[in-house]
């Protein structure tokens, strides 16, 4: 595991790609083929980086102080 990112485009850029990622995932699920499991996979990305999204603003308010 890296350093913690402080800088605002590097937080914004790794968030850009977590989402594309996910974009990607989404556009390659067969609706026929998907169960609950994979449908809570993809909630649990999407709480991975709402989860990221606080960390980077606390980081921010943090710094600030």
């Amino acid at each position: 595991m890296g350093s913690p990112t402080y800088d605002k485009n590097t937080q914004v850029n790794f968030l850009k790609q977590r989402l594309h990622m996910f974009m990607d995932v989404l556009d390659a699920i067969d609706p026929e083929d998907t169960d609950v499991e994979d449908i809570d996979r993809l909630l649990s990305i999407l709480d991975e980086m709402e989860s990221k999204c606080r960390e980077f603003n606390h980081r921010e308010v943090k710094e600030s102080v």
